[in-house]
């Protein structure tokens, strides 16, 4: 390469275009500038400078949006045309270098070096990337039948390595910055070789356009062929009187829309879309779409129901069967029964049944629907965080299904089953919705009545199923949704409830099971209860169908060794069938103490006793709470102690004990966390014996809680707790006045042995409780 004498042409900036040197090219100019450089060139020599703008959107652009790398042309043509714009005709002549820029009149002049090529003789590799270079250029005109004849002619003719660079360049569709590159490109063996690869994956791309065409074109020659065939099968058919298999479908499925008793609104739906079944061509995939949503609006029971049993005495019975307990649940079926009775036209209630786990709320629904003789549905509900999983997919999303509402609506095959809706309060939410949200219109009797699945797209009458829904909390139930159901709460079964369970249900149960008959197996109400007490500890009865089914499989190993083996299983030997106890209750104190009384305690697995101890030492008026107690608990030691030190003087208390002496109160097993309001009148009365040194009944035991001024409030599960008393051997129980409605609840045979005491004040409690003045 060689650099001639530095020189000076108007600019004229190009706007997505890149003249090469030994090229003819016509340009259309219209900017002001860019017209007066044209026009400067024209008065001199007839030579411009030609550089490309970077941005080509920029409309004045400065010296640094221009390219260094341009091409010196020469103006052969200039024709000024209507509007104000120029076109001219321009050839180029030579690589150059812009050095400087001078803005004179209007437009850039620029200072140049121009480069010219070297007049050198070709070496080997250039004569291979030059041979390389046409050869690919000719496949790629024959691919792409965009190049001219008479260009692969001109190509073929030049010998020029760099040369024959820039005219394949110049005629090759290119981006402006792979044309700037090349025109940047001094070397030509260097530009030959990008050359060379530009061509190359230009073939690649060609090669596969090809390869895609030509597949499109077979795939359109087999539809139209398939199409063809189609339409001649058509016209035989018709010819013999036979039709095809698009429109027998259609003419079944019309046969089977007459024969069901569908609504209005579903059945112009059907027709409709049978309609446009029969013009699907068979092979298309909406085809099947179609068919499939058509199954599933047939085969939905719209108006196919079950014959309810309306006597009350023997869905009683059925009840009673199948569980034991569980009044209020009975009592709400059966008043449904009688009002049905009364009002055919009665909507399904929604139960919610509320307990703890095992307490036979699943099987409880299972129960219902055979006192009514009704079909059973069961949908868990446990884990659910997609709002499809209720009102389904619409239609457009690919294997689209209705939701589990209808889906278990076309299994029951009536429109009035006992429907249950399992672990209602486990239900989450994400980014795909809140299935809670979708259920407040299944379970309101006011929307229901059309519920909209998303699949079907027409209403579908749920106001006669009764649902039944459970939960073991309501706390994690939102609360519109809690709103429209009716809570039934279940509570934790009693020891003489999960006694009548085991004897009745569970060991016939599990001697069926294991194979065993009564004669081989007998185990005493002795050893059920012991099993009750000491194996178990859960509100339902799960683990003590396991504890039983456990002597069962070990009874029925001795009676394959043994044939003729009798088991007899008592509380006695009860400990080799289950080995030792695994729990204990607590049982009411030895003696009177000083500084213990006796709370009655609620848990999820029922009542329990609980000592309360307060021990009074020297000090400074501490008040020191153990025993992992929770926040309202040891509020309610504050306010049980405030309440003392206000009547020191009629206790018999010290009145300065708040600042000479520590108290210290502690809730036995401290490794459990305790909470709740309802131990207050207890460390009350534990807190007076500790200071007036005056002893506490051991077989009296009391619940309530207290206010600063002595009051006594009601409190909750008095049930539990009473029950608990009894077992634990306590005679006298203390409870809030506000809770004598709650006896009812009780079994008769503990309200016969028990003694209660009601108090509205804590001058009652400490009567009862303390022993001596």
């Amino acid at each position: 390469m060689t650099a001639s004498d530095v020189k000076t042409y108007p600019l004229l900036p190009l706007r997505g275009y890149v003249i090469f040197p030994y090229t003819i090219l016509n340009l259309d100019v219209g900017r002001d500038k860019s017209i007066a450089a044209l026009e400067q060139a024209m008065l001199d020599d007839g030579q411009i400078m030609l550089a490309a703008q970077k941005d080509v959107q920029q409309e004045e652009p400065m010296p640094d949006g221009i390219y260094q790398m341009g091409t010196i042309a020469h103006v052969k043509q200039l024709i000024k045309l209507p509007g104000g714009t120029v076109r001219v005709l321009v050839e180029g002549l030579t690589r150059a270098l812009i050095q400087s820029y001078e803005e004179v009149q209007g437009y850039y002049r620029v200072r140049v070096i121009p480069i010219h090529e070297p007049e050198t003789v070709k070496n080997v590799q250039e004569e291979a990337l030059m041979r390389a270079l046409l050869q690919a250029f000719e496949e790629y005109a024959k691919l792409s039948k965009k190049v001219p004849a008479d260009t692969l002619e001109t190509v073929n003719s030049i010998n020029e390595p760099g040369r024959l660079a820039d005219v394949i360049a110049a005629h090759f569709t290119l981006s402006a910055t792979d044309k700037q590159q090349i025109l940047e490109s001094i070397d030509p063996a260097e530009r030959l070789e990008k050359m060379c690869n530009i061509v190359t994956r230009e073939l690649e791309i060609l090669e596969l356009e090809r390869k895609i065409v030509l597949q499109v074109r077979k795939q359109m020659e087999r539809n139209q062929k398939e199409y063809y065939l189609r339409e001649q099968l058509k016209a035989i058919q018709k010819e013999l009187g036979q039709k095809d298999e698009r429109a027998s479908e259609a003419d079944e499925l019309r046969d089977k829309l007459l024969e069901l008793d569908l609504p209005e609104r579903v059945r112009e739906k059907a027709e409709k879309e049978i309609d446009r079944l029969e013009k699907i061509p068979p092979g298309v995939a909406e085809g099947v779409v179609v068919r499939n949503y058509l199954d599933w609006l047939l085969s939905l029971p719209w108006k196919e129901a079950s014959t309810d049993r309306l006597d009350i005495n023997l869905a009683e019975r059925i009840l009673d069967e199948d569980h034991y307990g569980l009044t209020k649940v009975k009592e709400r079926i059966v008043e449904f029964l009688a009002v049905r009775q009364l009002a055919t036209n009665i909507k399904g209630p929604i139960i919610c049944l509320v307990g703890p786990p095992g307490v036979g709320k699943t099987s409880l629904a299972r129960s219902v629907a055979r006192a009514l003789d009704r079909r059973f549905a069961r949908i868990s509900l446990g884990g659910v965080r997609d709002e499809a999983e209720i009102r389904g997919h619409r239609r457009t999303y690919v294997g689209a299904m209705p939701g589990r509402i209808i889906q278990a609506m076309r299994q029951v095959g009536t429109r009035n089953p006992v429907f249950l809706l399992d672990e209602i309060d486990k239900m989450s939410t994400d980014f795909r919705g809140d299935p809670s949200a979708a259920l407040l219109e299944v379970l309101d009797p006011e929307q229901n009545v059309a519920f909209v699945d998303h699949y079907l797209e027409v209403p579908f009458d749920l106001s006669a199923v009764l649902f039944i829904t459970t939960a073991n909390t309501i706390h994690t139930i939102p609360k519109p949704l809690l709103d429209r159901m009716e809570v039934l709460d279940i509570t934790s079964y009693t020891e003489e409830e999960k006694y009548q369970i085991a004897w009745r249900h569970l060991l016939p149960k599990q001697l069926q099971a294991h194979g065993l008959s009564k004669e081989q197996l007998h185990m005493s109400e002795g050893a059920i209860r012991k099993i009750i007490r000491e194996y178990t500890r859960e509100a339902g009865v799960r683990q003590l169908e396991r504890e039983i089914a456990a002597v069962c499989r070990k009874v029925a190993k001795e009676v394959v060794r043994r044939p003729e083996t009798v088991a007899k299983v008592t509380a006695q030997n009860i400990a080799t069938y289950l080995g030792t106890e695994r729990y204990r209750y607590n049982l009411a104190e030895q003696r009177d103490q000083i500084g213990v009384a006796t709370a009655l305690v609620w848990t999820e697995v029922g009542g329990d006793t609980a000592p309360v101890e307060v021990t009074v030492m020297p000090g400074t008026g501490k008040l020191i709470l153990t025993g992992k107690l929770g926040d309202v608990m040891r509020e309610s030691a504050q306010a049980a102690t405030s309440y003392v030190r206000s009547r020191a003087a009629d206790l018999g208390v010290d009145p300065d004990f708040h600042s000479t002496r520590d108290v210290h109160i502690h809730v036995p097993e401290g490794a459990i966390p305790k909470d709740g309001p309802s131990a207050g009148i207890t460390m009350a009365t534990a807190l007076a014996s500790a200071l007036s040194s005056r002893p506490v009944r051991r077989d009296v035991a009391m619940t309530g809680e207290v206010t600063l001024r002595g009051r006594v409030l009601p409190i909750g599960g008095l049930k539990e707790k009473a029950l608990a008393a009894h077992r634990a051997g306590i005679r006298t129980i203390i409870l809030p006045t506000d809770n004598r409605r709650d006896l009812s609840e009780l079994p008769p045979n503990v309200r016969r042995q028990l003694n209660f005491v009601f108090a509205d004040h804590m001058d009652q409690v400490l009567a009862t409780a303390l022993i001596g003045e």
